[in-house]
């Protein structure tokens, strides 16, 4: 599970933080394209975010399901 969340950790900075610097680029320049690249950074930090812990979860219900087997 430690793993998991590293690697969930890892791929939300790897996602989150060049949404923050686009969406500033565009605040400065004021230009389209960082704010579209901003948002789709953005979208995939949420992605990487839930599907983390949907795995969290869907773990702990099926090791729980093993336990009354």
């Amino acid at each position: 599970m430690t793993a998991l969340f590293w690697v969930g950790g890892v791929l939300l900075v790897l996602t989150a933080l060049p949404s923050v610097m686009f969406f500033g680029l565009h605040l400065a320049t004021g230009e389209p394209v960082p704010l579209a690249r901003a948002k789709a950074f953005y979208r995939w930090a949420v992605v990487v975010a839930l599907g983390t812990f949907d795995i969290a979860i869907f773990t702990k219900v099926i090791q729980g399901i093993m336990l009354f087997w």
